[in-house]
């Protein structure tokens, strides 16, 4: 067993997919007075684009120690729990089983639990959910498990997207998931179940919709920036727009790109990261 120990990134850092796709086994965030990082776990050593240095371990079960340590997480009435933990709930609470893999989102890290914490307090009930750049699929499933009549995920990534029908599966949710973003190079409405099907996976749904009643975004600042316009596009008449990923160092950024019909409703910070939560107004989105 080999482990890599990468400085400056976290389990839902960019860097962190990089290493899922390069063959890590596991990942362990890291802490101290060096700062945060990683160490992320590998079968043998492999050429990695990312400062840091390779280190050797003893010979001990460091994936089964990092899977056993984890617990379930709470995140207001939705329980994170991985499928080898047992889940006590509260009333009021529901369960999304999620295991920790190749797309990030485990409810674990700020600015996931934000998100889930924000679609708590939003009335879901016979609305349809966007959830773009899903990762595992987390924040799609919760909104179907707090009673969205329908709940859809998009990512860039095709590993993810597949990762993410698997959990909506093992949650037996009603969550669907495609290949794509929104943006100029995003399918139109017209081509949505072509996005789907340009995954492979069997049973897609015939289409997405063009419009929702929420859109929760766990992304980069500088995407929300560029996307306002196709958020606003996409977001049916009084829809919420749900946006974390954002570095508090960075509200400024996301604050000026948003136009006049967006009102912002809530905003929330957790450690580095914000939560800000818009309403669509009638006001001139010019």
């Amino acid at each position: 067993m080999k482990a890599f120990r990468a400085p400056g990134i976290t389990g839902e850092s960019p860097e962190a997919a990089l290493l899922w796709d390069l063959g890590c086994l596991g990942l362990q965030e890291e802490g101290g007075i060096d700062g945060v990082g990683v160490l992320a776990y590998f079968a043998a050593e492999v050429d990695l684009p990312l400062p840091g240095a390779w280190v050797e371990l003893p010979e001990v079960d460091h994936v089964g120690a990092y899977l056993a340590s984890l617990m379930p997480v709470r995140c207001g009435t939705v329980v994170v729990a991985p499928s080898h933990r047992q889940a006590v709930l509260e009333r009021g609470e529901t369960v999304v089983w999620l295991d920790p893999g190749t797309a990030f989102g485990t409810g674990h890290h700020e600015t996931t639990a934000m998100a889930l914490e924000a679609l708590c307090g939003i009335e879901l009930a016979g609305k349809t959910v966007l959830d773009l750049g899903s990762g595992s699929g987390l924040l799609a499933i919760g909104a179907d498990r707090l009673g969205a009549e329908r709940t859809y995920g998009l990512d860039i990534d095709p590993e993810a997207v597949k990762v993410a029908r698997e959990n909506a599966a093992l949650n037996r949710s009603r969550a669907r998931f495609a290949l794509g973003t929104l943006g100029a190079a995003s399918p139109t409405d017209g081509e949505w179940a072509r996005a789907v099907d340009a995954t492979g996976a069997s049973g897609p749904p015939a289409g997405l919709p063009g419009h929702f009643d929420l859109i929760v975004a766990n992304l980069f600042a500088e995407l929300h920036a560029a996307l306002f316009g196709e958020y606003v596009a996409r977001l049916l008449p009084d829809g919420a727009l749900v946006l974390t990923g954002i570095l508090a160092t960075h509200r400024a950024l996301v604050a000026r790109a948003a136009p006049p019909c967006l009102r912002l409703t809530r905003e929330e910070s957790r450690g580095d990261w914000l939560l800000l939560e818009y309403r669509l107004t009638e006001a001139p989105c010019g």
